[in-house]
């Protein structure tokens, strides 16, 4: 059907049922959404940049604010995506809520890797830069000790480096959403099998992995529910801003991802996935052997109910392998990334977290 005017679209509207109607504005609605909406800003919380060494750098967030807790939080994120995730938008950001509690907080970002950077490995991130940052950060807040805080695969490097440094004034540690034993990592099992996927091959080939990769193989978890699961959510929900907003904001970030750097990958899958060596006590970083239970930081330890990247059975047993008198694990009822953004994790996340800190930092 063609229309000669906006008004002669009007006029034919007026006449359909009313559902009818409702259903075309909602359309109308996702199309704009889609097509016109501007980028929506990220990262909100005021930051400044104390240290950098390649593509990353260390923020420190709020500096101007009054700390009440002394003891800073040293945030580390993964390799894949942004970690503008953790300061989405005001009112829906942790960074936001826990510097608003007083909390100094810092954050690690490893930037967008290179090609000239496929080289890099999980040794270059945990004996190079992660160090640094934190003598960076002990000295900028002038603090005798330090809190940690990783988050997916963040997490899993912050042990590593806790295990390799035990002689450093850590004093907490948060894993959140971190997997540990990958014995029974779901499909990803399967998929990455050694006998099926040339994982030497793809890194080969590829030099860095592609962030579109990584995204298919965690969207394909679930796939009605990632691929149509939002489009089906944003046309039911049009007419309310608020979820536009949020929707339009979660869907920037997740197609926001970033390479992940060749060797790393190769190490991450094959020493990880494929060999499970971390909770065995059989990986190796620089010929040093990482033993987890050299770990004895007061230890919070997060996973998600829904999470199907980092499952709870693959999240938990870490608390069995480390010497920490003071450890806790937290089952939020929540998803992977609905851990840190999302009504559950204002009112769950955010404060769980904030008070385990401030009672183990006294």
């Amino acid at each position: 059907m063609v229309f000669a005017s906006s008004n002669d679209f009007e006029t034919w509207m007026n006449t359909m049922p009313e559902n009818f109607q409702k259903d075309i504005k909602r359309l109308k609605k996702v199309s704009e959404v889609l097509t016109k909406n501007p980028d929506p800003k990220v990262g909100h919380t005021p930051k400044e940049v104390i240290w950098t060494k390649n593509k990353a750098k260390l923020y420190r967030y709020q500096p101007a604010k009054v700390k009440t807790n002394k003891v800073p939080i040293l945030m580390i994120y993964a390799l894949i995506n942004k970690p503008y995730i953790l300061d989405l938008t005001p009112g829906n950001s942790l960074v936001e809520y826990l510097t608003n509690q007083g909390h100094d907080v810092y954050l690690l970002d490893w930037g967008t890797p290179g090609y000239e950077d496929r080289n890099m490995k999980l040794d270059d991130y945990v004996l190079d830069y992660i160090p640094r940052a934190v003598q960076k950060v002990l000295r900028k807040s002038g603090a005798d000790e330090i809190t940690l805080f990783g988050y997916c695969i963040g997490g899993t490097l912050t042990s590593i480096f806790a295990a390799l440094h035990p002689d450093l004034p850590i004093r907490n540690i948060i894993f959140m959403t971190s997997p540990f034993d990958f014995s029974d990592a779901g499909l990803f099992t399967n998929w990455l099998d050694e006998r099926y996927f040339n994982l030497d091959q793809m890194v080969d080939t590829l030099g860095n992995i592609p962030p579109e990769t990584i995204d298919l193989g965690s969207k394909l978890l679930k796939p009605l529910v990632n691929y149509i699961g939002p489009y089906i959510s944003l046309a039911d929900r049009s007419d309310n801003e608020e979820f536009v907003k949020s929707w339009t904001l979660m869907q920037k970030w997740v197609g926001d991802g970033v390479p992940f750097p060749g060797e790393a990958y190769r190490q991450w899958i094959g020493e990880f996935y494929q060999k499970n060596k971390l909770i065995k006590d059989e990986l190796y970083i620089r010929g040093q052997q990482v033993k987890l239970r050299n770990i004895k930081a007061n230890i919070l330890n997060i996973a998600a109910e829904r999470d199907h990247i980092a499952t709870p059975e693959q999240v938990k047993p870490l608390l069995d392998k480390v010497s920490s008198k003071d450890k806790t694990f937290k089952l939020m009822p929540t998803g992977h990334v609905s851990v840190v953004v999302g009504g559950t994790a204002v009112k769950k996340t955010y404060p769980t977290i904030d008070q385990w800190i401030k009672v183990h930092s006294n």
